[in-house]
């Protein structure tokens, strides 16, 4: 789904209602930084605020979705194409997750190949050292897919707001982690808490 089209028809929407964003907000209990980040096209409503949302600015979730008002024609088919999109979206993260496993093993085992190859092997030392600085290139260049794969793989989910969110590099790799969730700082309510990994919106 194209999020710049929904943060517009959520903007012509609100305008319709006559509603300031304050005022939105209030009615949906958020901030009014969250819904300038809907109508910026920088984030999605949360599920739990899809049905307010759409009751306050009387459209359909379907509709919210798509970014448009459907005529009863285009409705049906709308709504597969809106549900074939986040069964495709959730598919390709955990494709990427996959490819994120298979790079860290080659990587790994090629690297520890070449320092074993280099500390049992009699060659010269300037020749050990390459060896060992080939391996630690390949197993960095490996670490590093692999964390960029991870991080594109999905979205970090705020466990205070629920706003789902792609955190930035930088961010990505100086957070503290467990294996499904990193402490990040949520770019909708502001706070730093351990965010979890779902494969889609």
């Amino acid at each position: 789904m194209d999020q710049i089209a929904v943060g517009n028809f959520i903007k012509t929407l609100r305008k319709e209602k006559a509603l300031t964003q304050r005022e939105l907000a209030d009615k949906l209990g958020i901030s009014e930084k969250t819904v300038s980040k809907w109508e910026t096209g920088n984030g999605l409503p949360e599920v739990d605020n899809f049905l307010p949302l759409c009751n306050e600015l009387g459209v359909t979730v379907n509709e919210l979705l798509s970014g448009k008002r459907l005529d009863p024609g285009q409705y049906v088919s709308q709504a597969e194409n809106t549900i074939l999109g986040l069964m495709k979206e959730k598919a390709e993260s955990k494709k990427k997750i996959a490819l994120e496993a298979v790079v860290c093993g080659v990587t790994l085992l090629a690297g520890i190949t070449i320092i074993l190859t280099a500390g049992l092997a009699a060659v010269n030392p300037w020749l050990r050292a390459v060896l060992i600085g080939v391996a630690l290139i390949v197993i960095a260049g490996g670490i590093t897919v692999a964390c960029v794969l991870d991080r594109d793989a999905g979205y970090f989910e705020c466990p205070h707001c629920h706003a789902r969110f792609v955190p930035t590099m930088g961010a990505y790799v100086a957070a503290c982690h467990t294996l499904t969730k990193r402490k990040l700082v949520c770019p909708v309510c502001g706070k730093k808490s351990y965010c979890k990994k779902r494969l889609s919106r």
